[in-house]
């Protein structure tokens, strides 16, 4: 979903700065409030797990250029589910600068941009998750039907934004718009893969339920609220 420069800049990055902070802010939030759950080892480990994660499927899984941005499978949900809102979004934006930082300094200056479509669709989930997964309901025992919500939540959200940026950025010119169409059309497909995905890293989560794996998982995936 990388944005690529240009796109947005000049006075326009002012926006980005704000909700790349408004981004910030939010998840020390998230972060404060898994501490009342989990030690800080544990989070710390499980957002270098979220990196690593981020990194793999930035720069290993395929991913490929259309209309405005690029299409990746960012697999968003499944950290959220494995892992916890906290170490998703820290995860998210440090995978999001090593990349940028080592290996697409080019993309350094739409970093803003960039971290705020990753993360705000992640808050979304976070705000969404309690109506779509009861409270006796642990993340191992989601169905189909409720992974696909979330996963909706997510990549729909990342398209918004990207959508949002293009037009905040270039207008509504009918070649900017046919652009933001082409990446919407092709980045909806990822929903019909992302479920499939999550479902799998839950099957086998499930099959260590019994066993301790200490500060590895987000205490949800195992366990109702």
């Amino acid at each position: 979903m990388h944005i690529e420069p240009g796109v947005v800049d000049g006075a326009k990055m002012v926006l980005a700065y704000g909700t790349a902070a408004a981004a910030a802010g939010y998840t020390l939030k998230l972060a404060a409030d898994d501490l009342k759950s989990h030690a800080l080892p544990s989070l710390v480990v499980r957002t270098v797990l979220a990196t690593v994660g981020v990194f793999i499927f930035f720069e290993i899984l395929p991913h490929f250029a259309v209309g405005i941005s690029e299409v990746h499978f960012i697999l968003g949900t499944t950290l959220f589910l494995l892992l916890g809102p906290a170490a998703a979004a820290l995860g998210l934006a440090a995978g999001l600068l090593i990349q940028g930082t080592v290996f697409a300094p080019s993309d350094m200056p739409m970093f803003f941009v960039n971290v705020t479509t990753l993360l705000f669709p992640l808050f979304a989930i976070h705000a969404l998750a309690k109506p779509i997964v009861p409270d006796a309901t642990a993340y191992v025992d989601l169905s189909y039907a409720q992974v696909l919500k979330m996963s909706a939540i997510y990549q729909g959200g990342v398209v918004a934004w990207v959508a949002f940026w293009a037009i905040y950025g270039q207008g509504v010119g009918a070649e900017n718009m046919q652009s933001v169409l082409t990446f919407g059309a092709a980045y909806m497909l990822v929903i019909l893969i992302e479920p499939l995905a999550d479902l799998a890293v839950l099957g086998a989560a499930k099959t260590i339920r019994d066993r301790k794996t200490g500060p590895l998982f987000t205490q949800r995936l195992f366990n109702a609220a």
